[in-house]
């Protein structure tokens, strides 16, 4: 008894269908794991040739911020240094100027003093004259009496009430002047010393 062989398909694999075709070396390999560490390792080996410029110009930028910091302190205190050599200036001449306009005044009183037997209208109106000076050169210096007016309202920023009389007059109005302040500017330099009416 003869046996023929028939060739039967693989299960599950229709007649006709061929299997998947192996690996080609015609794929392209670039996407491969081992072309991608390849390629990483081409990368870090350039890394430190840019890192060690990257770092050369870090170190010229310092270098050039640096200088900067040191130049505006420099600046800094040149201009302090100026600012007080003119604050000094500024009090030194003040003093000189308001001692310039005292001068006259000392003048008239070794004019005065060199004069033998002066009668007393004379030593008064000495006096008058170089009290007028001194007025002057106080105010030529912005210093100014603080004279208020008997019956004016009693300032406290400018007068000091040494005590409350009764008089016939509004309360708290100024009574009398016992001595007169004065002001340098705008600021007291010594109030004027008053009484004050009292309440009635």
């Amino acid at each position: 008894m003869s046996h023929h062989h028939a060739s039967h398909p693989r299960h599950g694999q229709p007649h006709g269908q061929t299997e998947a075709a192996p690996f080609s070396p015609s794929d392209s390999a670039s996407d491969t794991p081992q072309a991608q560490a390849i390629a990483d390792q081409a990368d870090a080996a350039a890394q430190p040739e840019n890192a060690g410029a990257d770092f050369e110009a870090l170190k010229l930028q310092v270098a050039e911020l640096t200088d900067q910091v040191l130049r505006a302190q420099a600046e800094a205190q040149n201009t302090r240094r100026r600012a007080e050599e003119e604050i000094a200036k500024s009090r030194k001449f003040a003093v000189e100027s308001f001692a310039e306009s005292l001068l006259p005044v000392l003048d008239s009183l070794d004019a005065a003093l060199a004069v033998d037997g002066a009668t007393a209208a004379q030593l008064r109106e000495g006096t008058e004259a170089m009290l007028k000076q001194l007025l002057s050169a106080l105010e030529r210096n912005k210093v100014t009496a603080i004279a208020p007016a008997l019956g004016s309202k009693f300032d406290p920023a400018q007068q000091h009430a040494i005590s409350m009389v009764p008089v016939e007059q509004e309360p708290g109005t100024v009574a009398s002047v016992l001595q007169k302040g004065y002001l340098i500017a705008d600021r007291v330099l010594r109030p004027a010393l008053v009484t004050v009416a009292a309440p009635k």
